[in-house]
Formats: structure tokens, C-alpha cells, sequence
């Protein structure tokens, strides 16, 4: 068999993975196993800048919050603020602190100096406001839509005023209080000021929508698709706490879900401005069903990269990353009859591995799933090669 993986695994390059695909996608993603690993980064930023110089993508997507990533946005365009402030302000999940994000950003700065704006490279976080623990308040999503509309719209067309909002909401921390994600009792997301949000928040998305040709006339697409992303945001963060307040056993594979979704929304809208490369843990990107235990409890849902895949059809594509070691975190050697360890046998580090090739050579002897000591990585899915348009295989991953 190692001979036959040999035939079908090559050098990690963009023209590589372009031949695994019957055509440029316009949203190419890659997948990772685990987070906090920049040796998976690295492979990551070398890909995408061979894929932005030769195949023209034009934005780079990752799993990190949407509003913080205007911040990285206004930076790699413009030149706004400082990498320092930028790197501390522009990402969630403590992704700012990365060197390899911190070169990715550096790298798009570089790359769009002194290019006309058509040409420059965008950046888009595509995950909600939402941590583990819990999900942001609204304010800033909601009160930055009703801003925009408020200055270029007649405020006879306005569902209430900003003081209105800002007395709904009340204080902050009754949103992101972190013991709502293990109490629904602690949760606002169904008092009577959050549905009235709910109602408030749907009529001024629908007054963005009905005024669209005004808006984009008046200000300019990028205002305008700004705004879009506040209303995204806005009523996805209602309804995420609308169902933190829910009490039926139901309730945590619903937030998954709602997640991802958000997820899904942001990265279709990005590929409407232009073809988008992205990067996200597997399971946000993975066309078949996810699932992962939480607090002991099995959860499945339909990832954002599986509901992508169902709008876009062949210009979404995915390459999953898999990896053999990760020592550090007690991961060793895989077993020579998984996955990944018949990968481990190739003498190379890196290599893209034609997916579908792969599991048409195990047939119907489908290796055994690997069993992860490591609770934060996760192993391919023997079941489900064949759904992944490539696979990018790391060897080794050395503490960062």
C-alpha cells in the first residue's frame, strides 16, 4: 500500500492541489485536526500565498470572530492602526497570539502595498461572537446596523430609535455572563427586552435589504456589505441566546448547529465579493455531519463547510489537514492500520494526497478509526475520505 500512496501523494503546492479539482472553486478550504499548532499554520500560509499569486484568490477567510476581524481587514487594506494593536484586537479564540497568524497578517499588508484596490487582499473572521463559554452581547452588531441606516435613511423608516436599543439591551454582562453556557435559568436571550430586540433587529435588517440600491448609491458596496455583516451578527446573536435560555435536552447540538450556520452565512457572503480561500477546524469544514461529545453528551450537527457545500455545489472544495504526531500533547506514532498511519509511512513532512484516489485503493478494507489521547485533536474519519477533495498530510507537529 505504501508503494500505491506514493503514486497519489505530492509536494503540499497550489498547481498540486488545483489538479485534484475539475476547476478553480470559489471558496477553497483547508481544514485542521486541532488548534494552537502554528507547524500547521505555517503549511497553511505558504499554500494560501501560492494560491493568492497564482490562482488569483482575493480573500482569506479564518475561524475567528467577524467583527473583530474588521479590525485585521481595515489593517491589510488600508494600513490602519499598528500589527501590535491589530494581532491584540483583530482575533477571537486567542488566535491573536499566533506567530503564524501574526506573519499571515504581515504577509497581506506586504502583499497589498501600493496595489490598486480591485487587486488587494481581503480579510474576513467568519466565526460569530461566540466563545466556548458563552456569546457576546449584541450591542455592538446591532448598534453599529442602526448607525448606518440611521445616516442614510429617512428616520420616519426607522423601527425605533438608538436609545431604544441601548435601554433593551441593558448592561453587557447580562449577555456574556460565562455560567449561561452550564445555567439556561442565567440566560436573557428569552426575557421580554431580548424578543423585542429580536423583532427590532429583523424590521432594520429588512429596511437594509429594501433599501439596497439607496445604500450601495449613497455609500459604497463595502459600507453596505458592511452593513450586512452587522444584521448577520446581530440576529444571529439573538437568536444563539435566545436558544442559551432553552432547557430541553436538545439545546446544545441546537447552539452547535446555530454556530456553524452563522459560520455558513458569513463565508457565502464573503464568496460573493470574490474567490475566498478558507481556514477552519475540520469539523466547521467537513461535508458530512460533525459530532464531538460535550459535557458527556454526543452531539451531531451540519457544519457550516457542509451547508456551504449544498449552495455551492463543485465551487466549494475541502482539503482536510491529518497529522501523525503530536508529541507534546501525547499524541505518538499512529498505528500502521489507520489513516494516518499509512500516511506516516511516506519519507516526506508534508504532502496533499489525492482523497478520493486514496479510498478507491482500501476499497471496501477501510482502515481502523485512529483513537485520539489528545482530547483537543481528531482524527480523520476512515468512513468519510472519499467526501474530501484532498487531504494535506503534516508528519510531525513539533511544539509551537
Amino acid at each position: 500500500m505504501a508503494t500505491g500512496i506514493k503514486d497519489i501523494a505530492h509536494a503540499v503546492e497550489a498547481a498540486a492541489v488545483m489538479r485534484l479539482l475539475p476547476a478553480r472553486p470559489r471558496l477553497l478550504a483547508l481544514g485542521e485536526p486541532t488548534h494552537g499548532e502554528d507547524t500547521l499554520l505555517d503549511v497553511r500560509n505558504e499554500l494560501f500565498q501560492q494560491l493568492v499569486e497564482q490562482e488569483g484568490y482575493r480573500s482569506i477567510a479564518i475561524e475567528s470572530d467577524c467583527m473583530m476581524g474588521l479590525v485585521v481587514d481595515d489593517y491589510v487594506t488600508s494600513g490602519t492602526g499598528t500589527l501590535d494593536d491589530v494581532m491584540e484586537r483583530g482575533f477571537s479564540h486567542g488566535f491573536g497570539a499566533s506567530a503564524a497568524n501574526r506573519e499571515l497578517v504581515r504577509w497581506m499588508r506586504a502583499y497589498n502595498d501600493g496595489r490598486p484596490a480591485s487587486e488587494r487582499l481581503r480579510f474576513a473572521g467568519f466565526d460569530g461572537p461566540l466563545e466556548i463559554t458563552g456569546a457576546a452581547s449584541p450591542r455592538q452588531a446591532l448598534t453599529a446596523l442602526h448607525g448606518y441606516l440611521a445616516a442614510w435613511v429617512g428616520a420616519d423608516l426607522l423601527s425605533c430609535a438608538a436609545e431604544t436599543i441601548d435601554r433593551l439591551l441593558g448592561a453587557d454582562d447580562r449577555w456574556n455572563n460565562p455560567a449561561t453556557m452550564m445555567d439556561p435559568a442565567q440566560s436573557v436571550g428569552q426575557s421580554a427586552e431580548a424578543r423585542e430586540l429580536r423583532l427590532l433587529a429583523d424590521d432594520l435588517v429588512a429596511l437594509l435589504d429594501a433599501q439596497t440600491p439607496h445604500l450601495i448609491a449613497a455609500t459604497s458596496r463595502d459600507d453596505w456589505d458592511r452593513a450586512r455583516l452587522y444584521g448577520r451578527t446581530a440576529t444571529g446573536l439573538l437568536r444563539y441566546h435566545f436558544w442559551m435560555a432553552d432547557t430541553s435536552p436538545s439545546r446544545m447540538t441546537r447552539l452547535v448547529g446555530l454556530r456553524d450556520q452563522m459560520m455558513a452565512d458569513n463565508l457565502l457572503a464573503v464568496a460573493e465579493r470574490s474567490p475566498v480561500l478558507v481556514h477552519a477546524h475540520n469539523r466547521h469544514l467537513q461535508r458530512d455531519k460533525s459530532t464531538m461529545r460535550m459535557g458527556g453528551l454526543p452531539l451531531e450537527w451540519w457544519s457550516a463547510g457542509a451547508i456551504v457545500s449544498a449552495h455551492l455545489g463543485e465551487e466549494y472544495a475541502f482539503l482536510a489537514t491529518a497529522l501523525g504526531t503530536i508529541r507534546h500533547q501525547g499524541v505518538d506514532t499512529p498505528p500502521p492500520d489507520t489513516v494516518e498511519g499509512l500516511l506516516y509511512t511516506l519519507p516526506e513532512d508534508h504532502y496533499v494526497v489525492d482523497a478520493r484516489r486514496l479510498a478507491d485503493a482500501l476499497g471496501d478494507g477501510l482502515p481502523a478509526p485512529r483513537v485520539s489521547p489528545y482530547y483537543g485533536y481528531f482524527p480523520l474519519d476512515p468512513a468519510h475520505l472519499a467526501d474530501n477533495d484532498g487531504i494535506v498530510f503534516v508528519k510531525d507537529v513539533p511544539r509551537s
